[in-house]
């Protein structure tokens, strides 16, 4: 466990670094995520051998959402990064002239990025990236729920960047989160759940510290009758099920039309057999629970509602099936917390307005989803309910667009990221208005006797 002398010494290290000016120039900054990307790509075998380890993920969902998403990220980002940085032009009001005005992306200076223990890797270092691109320094406190995964990024941080300009601290979240915090940071952006989030503003208003949520909710999946019941189906399982359901946007439970709830039970059925077997457990593509802890809190869901596909539990292995719920209450504990595993309840509407006044009893959620042929409900949907993000007619993968920005809404954060959201994120605008000295207009200055009708010719 690192001192709190430790702690200072690194932290003081790192002001004095970003103070140099070396992390500002372009070519530093292209230099230092071509540089990571080469790291991520030597420790590749190791990365994907930890979340075995961590998460029993299987190579292709580890590489896809971990490591093949961050190459994606670090190209998107470097292609793009000069034009960011160009002091962006804007206009400059007529009573200003003659004047000119840019707006100038500075690096805040200092950051903590905390990540979680559900995509471990990639959670710590997409918000990295940014800090990189926006010219700042970085200590990073990874999961210490995937401990195999925090060595590895302990090990591949040291062996990549200097300390005082990123670093890694391992150790309980509980005892090293408030140890770091009690120093100022230019920005905090945390990945986790909304009571770790709250205690992460409160440990930040001190120091009017900046900060990044990103949380979770309980992300909807709208299913309405006019609908390819089996592509839905197959795209419906594919991201719930994913990572064994602990993904932060995966569906946390389905509102169906009630005229097709059966076709789609169904289908929803069949696409976990064709997916994972008749025993999902034998089957390497799936994934498992975090901990003991986290499989008690999931498999207590088991005994809510009555179980339409799935149910089978094994503690040992952290293991609990790919389970379908009916008749659950909107009371139920299952629908008052995000469920964060491989159990989905199945609701149904018969209204729209019906469906999105049930959505509402859990406001805010991270995403929503809606699976539709038709426009009108598309449209209600977005337009009448407050979320992050979602997708219509699939699930999950509008994060991987990095032309979108990803964030929550209310209680599932604050803030974005991804693409030039990143980089928004991790650099302050400075706007900047430069007067000529050939002219020096008059109307401004005392005394101002019959100025004001002049001057409300021009504010108008």
């Amino acid at each position: 466990m690192i001192s709190n002398a430790q702690i200072s010494q690194l932290y003081n290290a790192q002001h004095d670094y970003f103070d140099s000016g070396v992390t500002h120039p372009y070519a530093f900054r292209k230099a230092m995520l071509q540089k990571l990307k080469k790291a991520i790509q030597r420790y590749e075998p190791r990365i994907l051998e930890a979340l075995k380890l961590d998460l029993h993920k299987h190579p292709l969902e580890a590489y896809s959402s971990e490591v093949g998403f961050l190459y994606e990220e670090i190209a998107y980002i470097a292609a793009n990064l000069k034009q960011w940085m160009e002091p962006e032009v804007v206009t400059s009001p007529f009573v200003t002239y003659p004047s000119s005005s840019r707006v100038y992306r500075e690096p805040l200076g200092l950051t903590l990025i905390i990540a979680p223990w559900n995509y471990p890797f990639m959670l710590q270092l997409s918000p990295l990236v940014g800090a990189i691109a926006g010219g700042n320094c970085a200590i990073l406190k990874p999961s210490e729920l995937a401990p195999h995964t925090a060595t590895v990024i302990t090990d591949l941080i040291k062996d990549t960047f200097e300390p005082a300009y990123i670093s890694v601290v391992e150790g309980e979240g509980g005892t090293v989160i408030p140890a770091l915090m009690a120093f100022r940071f230019d920005h905090v952006f945390f990945t986790g759940s909304i009571p770790v989030g709250k205690k992460i503003m409160e440990m930040a208003v001190p120091h009017l510290t900046p900060v990044t949520l990103e949380l979770g909710g309980k992300s909807p999946c709208v299913v309405d009758e006019k609908v390819n019941v089996k592509v839905a189906a197959k795209r419906i399982v594919w991201s719930k099920f994913w990572n064994a359901g602990q993904t932060c946007v995966a569906p946390d439970y389905l509102l169906v039309h009630h005229k097709i709830k059966e076709a789609l039970v169904a289908a929803l059925k069949e696409a976990i057999v064709e997916f994972f077997g008749e025993n999902p457990a034998a089957s390497q593509d799936y994934a498992r629970m975090i901990n003991t802890r986290r499989f008690d809190a999931v498999a207590a869901y088991l005994k809510e509602g009555r179980v339409l596909h799935g149910g089978q539990t094994d503690r040992e292995q952290r293991y609990i099936a790919p389970t379908l719920l009916e008749e659950v209450e909107w009371d139920d504990p299952v629908m008052q917390e995000e469920i964060f595993g491989p159990v989905l309840p199945v609701l149904t509407f018969e209204t729209l307005p019906q469906a999105i006044q049930a959505i509402k009893k859990n406001p805010y959620p991270l995403a929503l989803y809606v699976f539709t042929k038709s426009k009108k409900t598309e449209k209600a949907l977005i337009e009448q309910v407050r979320f992050g993000g979602g997708c219509v007619n699939n699930a999950l993968v509008h994060l991987t667009n990095p032309e979108l920005p990803f964030g929550g809404a209310g209680y599932s954060g604050m803030g974005q990221y991804h693409g030039r959201y990143s980089f928004d994120t991790f650099t302050h605008a400075k706007g900047m208005l430069k007067t000529a000295t050939w002219l020096d207009v008059p109307v401004k200055y005392p005394p101002f006797k019959n100025k004001l009708g002049l001057l409300k010719k021009i504010m108008k």
